[in-house]
Order: structure tokens, then sequence, then C-alpha cells
């Protein structure tokens, strides 16, 4: 299956002290009598899973995905494992160009381990304080073994999905907690206040991905597909593929019919991963859409613009969500002043406590969240589902969003669906473009508390 495993405790990596350029980062409140958690000794772990075909985006292609386990052992003798998918693409576009790409996921997996080791020895009462307590130092190294002063926050955030799962599993199994719901610190519960039975399953078109594919995922009753544009090119190249693309898909999708919205008509989500650097840009794309009459189909255009540009977009008229530029809580509030109506959050990117600490702010701002995927293995859909499932329903749809497009890209999907704990359970599966969930699953919490052999044994635990 040309996949290599390879299994390292963590080894002592000298510290530097530094900032994440942050302020919103502050102690989580409201947990009463939990337990104090020390954490004694940390490993790691990664398998390297090819992709069927170049996975473009960002002006740039992906082969393979590491798949990275981090392992925390408690004071008390409980063992947790949890995953990471990375995607140094996604987190840093710099990296990803300036290094080949097994380097830069080298350099990724370094930031792991140290801070697995940072964590050895140390307590905690809450993940969310564990992950505040250690940033700093995590975020002054990754500068230092990327040599980028100007590395973006979500290249740490992402590194660290692993270790803030293991936390999580750790910190549920210390204070007795089976499911999601009782996990979940009581400050954070507001912005989780549903219990959806239906999810939308979000499938991505990457700029490979053929016209006649994406028809056929519309006949399998897929409704609501993140569309990649902002391809290769100068800008005014970029914006004549985008163009002809956005015709072509029009023309193929345009009079299909779904019972999720209003109007019946199939939305569009468009994800440009900043590759459009002026607002004009963006609308010369949106008066071509007017002028096919996708306009209207339009539901969300992410992250269209260089979050360095800090242009304000409320005279857009369309919502503009964001995704990695919202690295933080803090990044999030600054993003919704700037006029973004929708923020895609990942708890299975930006680990699980930021993402509960962005969907907070968001929701203090009546600023609507769904989930975005990172292209991540079939056990961390599962995380981004638990949160997907509890988010309000998203604007002009009665259910809840979670984009998941492992089937698409990965080689060996189907051998890594295996390494989930329920398969083949009813909820774990999309049917006609729809995750359903039901108290089975609720009760289950998607399995995130049932660790998988296939990454334990990576351990022998």
């Amino acid at each position: 299956m040309n996949r290599r495993k390879f299994v390292r405790n963590t080894g002592v990596i000298a510290a530097g002290l530094g900032t994440f350029g942050i302020t919103g980062l502050t102690s989580c409140t409201g947990v009463k009598k939990k337990k104090v958690i020390e954490i004694v000794s940390t490993a790691s772990a990664f398998e390297r899973e090819p992709l069927i075909r170049p996975f473009g985006f960002k002006g740039g292609y992906m082969t393979e995905i590491w798949q990275t386990a981090a392992m925390l052992e408690s004071s008390s003798g409980i063992k947790k494992v949890g995953l990471c998918s990375q995607s140094v693409l996604w987190s840093d576009a710099n990296v990803f160009a300036t290094h080949p790409e097994d380097e830069g996921n080298a350099l990724m997996y370094d930031i792991t381990r140290f801070a697995l080791e940072l964590i050895k020895g140390r307590k905690f009462t809450t993940p969310v304080a564990l992950l505040e307590s250690i940033i700093p130092e995590v975020y002054e190294f990754g500068r230092r073994v990327t040599g980028r002063e100007d590395l973006r926050k979500t290249f740490i955030l992402n590194s660290l999905v692993g270790v803030d799962n293991a936390a999580w599993l750790l910190y549920a199994a210390e204070n007795g907690f089976t499911t999601f719901d009782e996990m979940v610190p009581e400050e954070f519960k507001p912005g989780l206040p549903a219990h959806h039975d239906k999810l939308a399953s979000i499938p991505l078109m990457a700029y490979t991905i053929p016209v006649e594919e994406i028809k056929s995922a519309v006949e399998q009753g897929y409704f609501f597909m993140k569309i990649k544009i902002g391809q290769p090119g100068t800008q005014e190249e970029m914006l004549e593929k985008d163009m002809e693309r956005l015709t072509a898909i029009h023309k193929a999708i345009g009079d299909a019919r779904t019972p999720y919205t209003k109007d019946g008509k199939l939305p569009y989500y468009f994800d440009a991963n900043g590759r459009y650097e002026k607002k004009e840009t963006l609308l010369r794309l949106l008066d071509h859409a007017k002028k096919i009459g996708a306009f209207d189909q339009i539901a969300i255009v992410e992250e269209p613009f260089p979050e360095e540009a800090m242009i304000d977009i409320s005279d857009i008229p369309v919502r503009i969500a964001a995704d990695e530029s919202a690295h933080t809580d803090t990044d999030a509030l600054e993003r919704i002043k700037m006029g973004y109506r929708a923020i895609a959050v990942k708890a299975i990117a930006k680990t699980l406590s930021m993402t509960l600490k962005i969907i907070k702010v968001a929701h203090e701002h009546n600023v609507p969240c769904f989930c975005a995927d990172l292209t991540v293995n079939p056990i961390l859909v599962e995380w981004n589902k638990n949160v997907a499932a509890r988010l309000e329903a998203f604007p002009g749809l009665g259910l809840g969003l979670v984009e998941t497009n492992g089937h698409q890209n990965y080689k060996n999907w189907e051998v890594m669906r295996t390494y989930h704990p329920y398969p083949d359970a009813e909820w774990a599966n999309t049917r006609n473009g729809i995750f359903r969930l039901d108290d089975d699953y609720y009760q289950k919490s998607g399995g995130i508390f049932m660790q998988s052999p296939h990454y334990t044994q990576m351990f022998n635990i």
C-alpha cells in the first residue's frame, strides 16, 4: 500500500520563550471540581497516507497526508491516543512552497514531538488550560525550526490536534465523562445548543475534479458542495479559469433540486483559500455569476483574501466566511468586525480547545459556524461531526453542515475506515448526501471514546 509507519518516543528538545501574538487565550472558567491530571509520559507515531491524485488548492498540490498519533499517560495509569491529519499546504502555504513535501510534514511532526516533551510532568484540569499553557513556547519553537518569523498560527494549531485530542480523552476518562455533551465545559455549551438528526455531508471539489464527477455527486444525493476557486496563475489567469469553471459547473448542476433549501436550488460554496488579492477581482467573479444566473445560489464564499490584506468586506453582497484567518478566538472576533458573516470551524485542524473558544465568540456575535474538513481520517471526521451536530442550523437550511472529503482523496480510504470503532454504523456513513444521527450516535458520541486498535498498537497499548 506504499505506506510507512514510524513510532518514536519524543526526545528532549530545548525550548525557547515567545508569544502566540494573541490576547484571547484566557483561563477556562465555569469548571467545578475537575480532577487535577498529571501527565507522566508521552509518545508519538505517524503513518503516511498516499492520495488518489495530487490534491490542489492555494495554488499548490499535495500528494500524501501524514497521520500522526500522540499518546498521553496520566499518573493514574490511563493512556489515551489522539490523532491528527497534517496539512502543511493549508496551514502555511509558505512553508509548503519553501520545503519539499516530506520535509514540511517532518517539520510539523517535530513541533508535535516538542509539544509532547513540553507537557511531560505537567498537571492540568482542562485541555483548554493545558493548550493555553504551552502555545507560546510551541509557537516560538515552530518559528525556529521552520526559519519563519511569520509562521502562521494555524501551522502550530494543526500540529497540536493529536495532543489536544489525547488530552480531551484523558480528561474525560479521569472525570468519568462518557459522552461529548458531558465532556464540554459549561462555558462553551451555549454555542453548541443543538442535537441535529441530520447533517449535510459536504464533499470537496478541488481544481482537478472533472465537472462530470461533480454532476455525479449531485446524482448520488450530495447537494451542498465545496468548490475550490483561486486556481494557479496570475490574478487575471486565476479569474479567467474560475469564471470558466463556474460556468461549466452551473451549466451541469444549476437545474438540480434539493428538499433542503427554501427555493429548492443547490447552494454553492466556494473556497478561495486567500487567493484573491483584491476585492475588485472577487466582485468581477460575482458579476460573472450574476451574468450566468448563478449568483443567487452562492451560499458561502470562504476565505477569499490573504489574511494580511485586512480587507473590510461588509459591502460584498454574499456571505463571506473566515477559515484559516480565524486562527484563534481573537482573530475570529477581528474578522467578524471586518464584516465576515460565517466562520468555518475545524476541531480537526485548530484543536477542539481552540475551536470551542472560536464558537463561543461567534455565538456571542450571532455569527453562524459550520464544520470544514482538512481531508482527515474517518475517526477525526467523528470529532468534527460531534461539533457540527451541536451547532445551530446554518441559515437557509434546517440542518447542520460538515465537510468530509477523505473518501474522495485517500488512496486507502476503505482500509482507513476499518480503523473506525463503528465503521458500519448508519450514522458513520453518508446516505444521499446526509449523515443521519440517531440516539445511538449521541450515546456513542460517534465512537470517539473508543480507542482504535490500529492506532493504540503503535504504542503497545
